[in-house]
């Protein structure tokens, strides 16, 4: 049966996986009224809120990588493309991302680009500052508060670096992000009146320390590749807020699986699942708070490449 026969052979929820067009609606409308009533919301609710929802919509904008296959490439791209979270265009996270996933590469300091790691060697010639600092990092308390400034300051330098070199392929990216944001944060600021500064503490900053909760132990070195990705069993609040890619080895194996099938991919297959990755499992976030909260995830320096 060819690709289109099976598309035609899907029920109608799942050819257009509606489960997404109306979890991206809700996220919308609670983003839009969040922002609107803000003033009626006390700041600490603001602030877990307005994470939550800017977390949300990085974990659609994951999804959109690899899921929704049905959609017009245009309309899958249009639907995640608002810049809620502020910090990095839609296509450059998009190509980054691919690129992790390349399962045999998972963890290599140079060829996963979502890699905590250090080369050996390169761990060897840092100065001690420089590794007390990347050991400040692979604590929890460290990454949630301080990893979004270090991964924006990775980031503005990356960016730097290319055009230095000559490279403007980029340019027209930051162009078009550019606007986006200068119209998002118009509305934010000019329509619904918030402060900008509120918009950066109580929604960038933390959406993106909600990321670094999910990312923070998804890797480890493995000799297997599926032994380098984690299970995070969690609450179903904590799964849609990540779209169940707390279960990131299901999303690893089948990466176009829709996010409202991983969850019972992880329920029928469990054992299976854990025998593949070599039982890196953890029981929920309070377990990985508990155990890493001022305590090195792992060593920075990689113990293969």
């Amino acid at each position: 049966m060819d690709r289109n026969s099976r598309v035609a052979a899907m029920p109608f929820w799942d050819r257009y996986e509606l489960p997404t067009v109306l979890l991206g609606l809700v996220l919308y409308a609670s983003w839009v009224a969040l922002v609107w009533y803000h003033a009626y919301i006390p700041g600490w609710l603001l602030f877990l809120l307005g994470g939550y929802v800017v977390q949300w919509h990085f974990s659609l904008q994951h999804e959109s990588i690899h899921a929704m296959r049905n959609w017009p490439t245009w309309l899958r791209n249009a639907f995640v493309w608002p810049p809620l979270g502020l910090w990095l265009p839609y296509p450059l996270y998009n190509r980054s991302h691919s690129t992790h996933h390349v399962n045999f590469h998972l963890t290599h300091p140079q060829r996963d680009t979502e890699s905590y790691y250090r080369l050996a060697g390169d761990w060897q010639r840092l100065g001690r500052i420089k590794k007390a600092l990347l050991m400040l990092n692979q604590a929890l308390a460290c990454r949630l508060v301080f990893g979004p400034f270090v991964r924006l300051y990775k980031l503005v330098r990356r960016e730097a670096a290319r055009l230095l070199a000559g490279d403007f392929s980029h340019v027209g990216h930051w162009i078009v992000h550019a606007v986006c944001v200068g119209l998002l944060l118009y509305w934010v600021t000019q329509v619904a009146g918030m402060p900008l500064w509120m918009y950066l503490v109580c929604f960038a900053w933390p959406g993106m320390s909600w990321g670094m909760l999910r990312t923070f132990t998804e890797h480890r070195w493995g000799d297997r590749p599926m032994e380098r990705t984690a299970i995070v069993e969690s609450n179903h609040l904590m799964g849609v807020l990540f779209l169940y890619n707390n279960l990131h080895l299901v999303h690893h194996q089948q990466p176009t699986l829709p996010w409202y099938r991983i969850h019972a991919r992880w329920q029928r297959d469990r054992e299976a699942l854990l025998e593949d990755n070599d039982h890196f499992f953890y029981p929920g976030y309070l377990d990985i708070a508990r155990r890493f909260l001022v305590t090195p995830v792992f060593h920075p320096g990689h113990p293969k490449w």
